[in-house]
């Protein structure tokens, strides 16, 4: 019997898996391809936090079931990363809890407060899960602009004037994922003001708050702002910050109505993290920040190359403040392809893979999102087939728009 399954009518093909499926048929077939696709950190954990995990391992009584609000220990040392960086008092009983990740909380938080029908404001483009996490539950989603800018402001007014019913949420995301996007604390009081008149909360994504680049004022928490946790919960992860994306380990923060519905969904889903990697995480926030000096200086300094070694191939793509991302448009001669043919042509043509613009919504795809994933050498080899690309095209996109017209 096979039948369709409502919630999975709702999401659309993951559209990675084109672009993915072909990177994978080219590497069988030996080719040399540079991935500039996932946002997947390739350094090494920094070895203080490994040592950690395997001593912690070692103890036997570690390997027991959890506690999916997360152990103490990691709570305690949430609550003294958000005092030392944001000169935020966090009660580590009541105001945060350990996530698989960022993602996992994003979604259990948006099935723990989504009723069928109700309308969540969420950016367009924006990573997948920021809408989709809410279109599982059952939501509708209204889509707002990127940019914290005075357009941001009236396409809330309009979502709140237009909606029905109200908006619930909105989901904030500076830095931003795929756009480098930053915002300052200006912008974080005014839709605090905002959003607590109309009784909206907010969820706030802080993954790259450490990825910030130029020697640039740090980014921002949300929850700097007076009264912002009367509405507002932050979620952030050690990913990125620590190069510990397989850990799967993060943690959100701040309104306390928000963290125990999360934690009641929480507790019938999961038992949370492997108790050693709790632990380890907790010597990663409370351990030595070289490394994460580190990790920004490396990040930058491959941003630095790509941009760079990519405008001397003919490829103007701005410079990111922020993130591991660019956000690069389309060469103009290629635009009316779409990100996805696009991207089809470059990992055909130039053996470079990078995620569809599309991925992350309709008006992303006018762009393709690059990782700062490979090293510097590789990513002077990926300009160089990109040079040579743009430079003979010509009969690649002749092949790509006779497939094009074929199949449309």
């Amino acid at each position: 019997m096979e039948k369709e399954f409502h919630r999975i009518k709702r999401l659309p093909p993951y559209v990675f898996n084109e672009v993915n499926a072909m990177k994978a048929r080219a590497r069988a077939a030996g080719e040399d391809i540079i991935d500039f696709g996932m946002g997947n950190p390739d350094s090494a954990t920094p070895q203080h936090i490994v040592d950690k995990l395997v001593e912690t391992v070692k103890d036997p009584r570690t390997h027991r079931y959890s506690a999916s609000r997360g152990i103490p220990g990691l709570r305690k040392a949430i609550a003294a990363y958000y005092g030392r960086r944001f000169g935020v008092e966090i009660d580590p009983d009541t105001e945060t809890i350990a996530t698989l990740g960022s993602k996992e909380g994003l979604a259990n938080l948006a099935a723990a407060i989504t009723s069928p029908g109700d309308v969540i404001l969420v950016p367009n483009p924006s990573y997948p899960i920021h809408q989709f996490g809410f279109i599982i539950a059952g939501a509708s989603v209204r889509n707002v602009p990127v940019e914290p800018d005075a357009n941001y402001f009236e396409a809330l007014e309009r979502a709140v004037i237009h909606s029905v019913p109200k908006p619930t949420a909105v989901v904030l995301n500076y830095p931003n994922n795929p756009t480098a996007a930053v915002t300052d604390i200006g912008f974080y009081e005014q839709i605090v003001d905002f959003c607590r008149f109309h009784e909206i909360y907010i969820l706030s994504d802080l993954a790259y708050a450490e990825l910030y680049f130029d020697n640039a004022t740090p980014p921002p928490s949300i929850l700097q702002v007076p009264g912002a946790r009367d509405v507002a919960v932050e979620f952030t992860s050690m990913s990125k910050t620590y190069s510990m994306p397989g850990w799967r380990i993060g943690f959100a923060t701040g309104n306390k109505h928000l963290i125990a519905a999360l934690a009641r969904i929480k507790s019938y889903l999961d038992y949370g993290a492997f108790t050693p990697v709790q632990v380890a995480a907790a010597a990663a926030l409370n351990g030595p920040q070289d490394c994460v000096d580190e990790v920004r200086a490396l990040y930058q300094s491959r941003r630095d190359v790509l941009i760079e070694s990519m405008n001397g191939a003919g490829w103007q793509i701005p410079s990111p403040p922020a993130t591991m991302f660019a956000w690069a448009p389309l060469p103009p001669e290629l635009k009316h392809l779409g990100s996805v043919e696009f991207s089809k042509l470059l990992l055909r043509e130039a053996k470079v893979a990078v995620s569809p613009g599309i991925a992350f919504g309709e008006h992303g795809d006018g762009h393709v999102r690059i990782s700062l994933v490979e090293n510097k050498q590789r990513i002077r080899q990926a300009a160089r087939n990109v040079k040579a690309f743009l430079g003979s095209y010509g009969k690649a996109l002749e092949e790509t728009e006779r497939h094009q017209a074929a199949v449309s």
